[in-house]
């Protein structure tokens, strides 16, 4: 029965210890190989200027309930009015794309090349090499839905969903590293499988930018239905109230 299971001792130190060493490595040469190939990101002036407008814009809303109503009157006033607010000015549309930006290709092809390829080639060594292993088992019952993900590589139909094969623990900790990989190389950096991912598939939607048009538009719209409310109104009574209760 699978609650008897024993997995050998050896199996700890030739299959399960080597797999983690493995990728652990494999994520700081890969970490150090995409600094190496990356290049330096080109920023148009006009576009961060757009984006600060924004944030500015956003914050406003955000935190108008701190200043008094004249004040943000007025600073709605220097965004949104008709004839020269930042919101309101004649912008030209963004016309950098993938097509026209070959830079944004080259980074793709640079991503492809330090992430996805050496998940394929190093978890594809790591099949052949470890096929067919018992790792380790999770400490918490699983139901059988997960035995396709933890245990690739081994058909046992009463097997145990909780027991962990050699293929899947490879991948368990390509995605699992994450906090190592913070602890030894930083927040930023390019060790981590899933931020790299996530990455990539984000610069795919980013690869022809909005117009910017629309998102002044919005925000304009956003700033102008702002129903400001005070915070402070008659904070000095409040606070003498609050030391008469605490007196008392």
């Amino acid at each position: 029965m699978s609650a008897d299971l024993i997995v050998d001792t050896q199996i700890r130190v030739w299959v399960f210890l080597p797999i983690v060493v493995i990728t652990f490595l494999v994520g700081i040469i890969r970490h150090y190989v995409s600094i190496l190939l990356s290049s330096q990101k080109k920023v148009e002036t006009q576009q961060f200027q757009d984006s600060q407008l924004i944030l500015r814009s956003r914050l406003l809303r955000e935190n108008a309930k701190y200043i008094p109503k004249a004040a943000f009157l007025s600073r709605r006033q220097v965004f949104n009015r008709e004839e020269d607010g930042y919101l309101t000015q004649q912008r030209p549309a963004v016309t950098s794309s993938m097509m026209t930006d070959p830079s944004m290709m080259t980074d793709m092809v640079k991503g492809n090349l330090t992430n996805v390829l050496p998940m394929i080639v190093v978890g594809g060594w790591i099949n052949w090499m470890f096929s067919g292993f018992i790792t380790t088992k999770v400490p918490f019952p699983l139901t059988l839905r997960f035995k396709s993900m933890l245990q690739r590589g081994i058909e046992l139909n009463h097997l145990d969903a909780s027991w962990v094969s050699s293929a899947s623990w490879y991948f368990l900790n390509v995605f699992g590293l994450r906090s190592i990989y913070a602890l030894v190389l930083g927040e930023n950096n390019a060790a981590d499988q899933s931020r790299q991912m996530q990455d990539q598939m984000s610069g795919a939607a980013m690869a022809m930018p909005p117009d910017p048009k629309v998102a002044f538009k919005a925000e304009w719209e956003a700033l102008e239905i702002v129903d400001h409310q005070w915070a402070l109104a008659d904070i000095e009574s409040k606070l003498i109230g609050e030391e008469k209760v605490k007196t008392e």
